[in-house]
């Protein structure tokens, strides 16, 4: 298919992304079988943000943000914007006049492949941003791509309308269809975190909470004494 811009696709619930939003990205990658997560490569500008929101998608050329302007129009209210480039590229394809326009339009925050420049009023205006590069580099806008069509960004597949997840430890997607039963397993294994961080409080080690005692044994790891580290290594 050649460039192309869909503007009606499906979208996750809006109840079903409120709800993940109260989760951190490790939480719900735990929760969901350790899936989903963009990589360490994708990393957030400033610290101390959380959001999620549905995937507006964008396929553009490296060095080239043509694609992002057409974007921009797609975009709703709960929206986050990925973008992803056909070849790798670290160009500040992204700054604070594109976070202004989406900030107007309800958008909750960028998540791209490619680099973005003018950090210091992106982060003034609050608008957060998780990138593989900051430069200063400019781009063009002449090379046609696509909106709301399927990337890839760390080897995962962000289809417009999945859900998307960020926080200072990365970002995450989860499939629109699994939306639903992302929140369930999210709220269960914040509450079994719940569990084992008043257990810690009390003083309980994680090695008899998790019945990690037996399975040192079988492992072959033996307590011994300083004294009998000593006499074993002839130090």
């Amino acid at each position: 298919m050649g460039n192309v811009v869909v503007t009606d696709p499906p979208r996750a619930a809006a109840e079903h992304v409120d709800a993940l939003a109260g989760h951190d990205v490790a939480t719900v990658h735990e929760a969901l079988g350790r899936t989903g997560c963009l990589g360490p490569g994708i990393r957030p500008v400033h610290l101390g943000s959380r959001i999620a929101g549905t995937a507006v998608t964008v396929l553009s050329w490296p060095g080239d943000n043509l694609m992002i302007h057409v974007a921009v129009e797609q975009c709703r209210p709960g929206d986050i914007l990925v973008v992803a480039t056909n070849s790798p590229s670290t160009d500040g394809m992204f700054g604070e006049l594109f976070g202004t326009a989406l900030a107007r339009r309800g958008v909750r925050g960028l998540v791209t492949a490619a680099g973005v420049r003018d950090v210091a009023e992106l982060h003034a205006m609050g608008f957060p941003v998780w990138s593989a590069a900051v430069s200063a580099q400019g781009t063009v806008k002449a090379t046609p791509g696509s909106v709301n069509v399927p990337v890839t960004i760390g080897g995962q597949v962000i289809r417009p309308g999945d859900v998307v997840l960020a926080d200072d430890d990365g970002v995450l997607c989860v499939g629109r269809e699994d939306a639903a039963r992302a929140v369930t397993a999210a709220r269960a294994r914040t509450e079994k975190e719940e569990a084992a961080r008043a257990a810690f409080r009390a003083g309980e080690l994680g090695l008899d909470r998790y019945g990690l005692r037996d399975r040192l044994a079988d492992l072959g790891i033996e307590y011994i004494s300083a004294e009998e580290y000593a006499r074993r290594t002839g130090s």
